[in-house]
C-alpha cells in the first residue's frame, strides 16, 4: 500500500451555527423538535456553508446542512438536488436518512441522520478500502428508484474536458505544463481522446442506482467491534446509469489518497469484474478529462483548494487512461 499526503480536510467556505441567519436557525430547531445546544463542524467535503453535527437540547443529534446563493451560486442547486435524491433512496443505498428539509428560496437546509463514523483514514486503511470497494458493488445491483435523472446527463454535461482543451490552446498548454510526465502523449492523443469522452456519455446509461461523485470523503466508516461498515453521503448527482459510472469516478481518488494504482485497484474490484473494458476506457476518459479541464479554471467562489484536488485526480486518472490506450 502506497502512502500518500492526505488532501485538504476542507477546501470550502464553512460557517457556524451562530453565522446562520436567525429565521434559519429557528426553523431547523423547530424541524428537529428541539433547542440547539452544541455544534460539531463537518472537517471534509468541498460544499461550502454550514455543514454540523448539532447536538439538541432532548438529548437527540442530527447533521445539517444549509447553504445560500451568496456563499456559493451553486450550492443552493445541489443541495435541492440532493434533497430530491434523499426522499428516493432505497435502504440499500447505504444513505444516512433524510430526517427534514427546508427551501425559503434563499437557504437551503437538509437534516439527516447522524452516522458514528468518520471519513476513511488516509493513506487508505486496507481493511476500509476492501469495505468501500465492497458497498460500491453491492450498490451496482441496486435498481434505480423512479424519479432519478438519466446519468447521461450528467456525463453529458461533465464528458466534454478533452474536446474543450482541444478548443483552448493556452489552457492545454496549461495541462501540459502541470503534468509533464503525460506531455510526450497528450497532444497526439487528444483527438482519440475526445472521441472517447463522447462514447463514455452512451456507456454511462442503465437502470442501476449510481452515486454519480464517490470518494473518500463522501464516504463515512462506522468502525464497529465486527468490522467497518461504509456510508454513502452528498447524493446530489444521483442518477439512472450504469455501475461502470461509480466504479471508474472513484479510482482515481483512491489512488491520490494511498489506495495503490487505480489500475490495480480496478482489477482486485469486485464490481469490476463484469464491466465492460470499453465502457470502462471510455468512461474513464470523461472523467479524466473533466478533471484535467477543471485542474486549470479559475476557482470557483468558496472553495479555492479545489483545482489542486482535480489535478491530483486528473494524473491518477491519466496513470490509468494511458495504460489503457497503448
Amino acid at each position: 500500500m502506497s502512502t500518500a499526503p492526505a488532501p485538504p480536510a476542507f477546501s470550502g467556505s464553512r460557517i457556524g451555527w451562530g453565522d446562520l441567519p436567525r429565521a434559519v436557525r429557528a426553523r431547523v430547531q423547530d424541524l428537529a423538535g428541539a433547542e440547539v445546544v452544541s455544534e460539531s463542524t463537518a472537517t471534509s467535503g468541498f460544499s461550502p456553508g454550514f455543514a454540523s453535527t448539532l447536538e439538541l437540547g432532548d438529548g437527540t443529534s442530527v447533521f445539517v446542512k444549509a447553504v445560500a446563493p451568496e456563499l456559493n451560486p451553486v450550492s443552493p442547486t445541489l443541495a435541492r438536488a440532493e434533497i430530491h435524491v434523499n426522499r428516493l433512496l432505497p435502504p440499500e443505498a447505504a444513505a444516512p436518512e433524510l430526517l427534514f428539509a427546508d427551501d425559503d428560496g434563499t437557504w437551503v437546509v437538509l437534516g439527516l441522520a447522524v452516522v458514528d463514523g468518520s471519513p476513511p483514514a488516509v493513506p487508505w486503511d486496507p481493511d476500509e478500502l476492501a469495505q468501500a470497494l465492497e458497498t460500491v458493488a453491492r450498490l451496482a445491483t441496486v435498481p434505480a428508484p423512479a424519479g432519478l435523472r438519466d446519468a447521461r446527463e450528467l456525463t453529458g454535461e461533465i464528458f466534454t474536458g478533452w474536446r474543450r482543451l482541444a478548443a483552448a490552446p493556452a489552457d492545454l498548454d496549461a495541462v501540459l505544463a502541470a503534468l509533464p510526465e503525460h506531455a510526450d502523449w497528450l497532444p497526439g492523443a487528444l483527438r482519440r481522446l475526445g472521441e472517447a469522452e463522447v462514447a463514455g456519455v452512451a456507456a454511462s446509461a442503465g437502470d442501476r442506482l449510481v452515486h454519480g461523485d464517490l470518494r473518500g470523503d463522501n464516504m463515512l466508516v462506522e468502525r464497529r467491534p465486527a468490522g467497518p461498515r461504509l456510508w454513502l453521503v452528498d447524493w446530489p448527482h444521483a442518477a439512472a446509469g450504469s455501475p461502470v459510472v461509480d466504479v471508474v469516478t472513484m479510482l482515481p481518488s483512491v489512488a491520490m489518497t494511498g489506495g495503490g494504482p487505480a489500475a490495480e485497484v480496478f482489477d482486485a474490484h469486485p464490481g469490476a469484474r463484469d464491466l465492460d473494458p470499453g465502457a470502462v476506457r471510455d468512461v474513464l476518459a470523461g472523467v479524466a478529462g473533466y478533471f484535467v479541464h477543471g485542474a486549470v479554471q479559475p476557482p470557483p467562489p468558496g472553495i479555492p483548494n479545489l483545482r489542486a484536488f482535480q489535478l491530483a485526480q486528473g494524473r491518477a486518472a491519466l496513470d490509468w487512461l494511458r495504460l489503457l490506450d497503448s
